[in-house]
């Protein structure tokens, strides 16, 4: 069996956790999870380690589990309110900014360091 990696081992636990608690789900609009051996089954799936998946498949299931997990939209963040439980370095991010505010910072830069070479050539005639 190929070793796990540690992403895939928090996702394993994040699913272990939701079926503990009640709040793994079968799907969309269908009921919890009751067996243990459905929720390590949805465990593997979700992290890409299932043998009954092929790799195309894997790969789109660890990217959806990162974007929810990274959105917030688990059962586990729903559940208990904290839209960052889980969530890698997401819980307060400052927002970036525009890119039009980066260039006018620069152009404002760039008159500033003009002014004080013109100050300095009149200062020295």
């Amino acid at each position: 069996m190929a070793k796990t990696t540690p992403r895939q081992r928090k996702t394993t636990g994040r699913v272990m956790h939701e079926f503990k608690h009640g709040e793994l789900n079968h799907g969309r609009g269908r009921g919890k999870v009751k067996s243990r051996k459905q929720a390590v089954a949805i465990a593997l799936s979700e992290e890409g380690a299932s043998r009954k998946q092929s790799r195309k498949q894997k790969r789109k299931a660890r990217t959806s589990t990162k974007r929810k997990e990274a959105s917030g939209k688990t059962g586990q963040q729903r559940r208990e309110t904290h839209s960052g439980v889980g969530a890698r370095n997401q819980r307060k991010v400052a927002p970036r900014r525009k890119s039009s505010q980066k260039t006018s910072r620069k152009t404002t830069q760039k008159t500033r360091r003009k002014a004080v070479k013109r100050t300095r050539k009149s200062a020295g005639r």
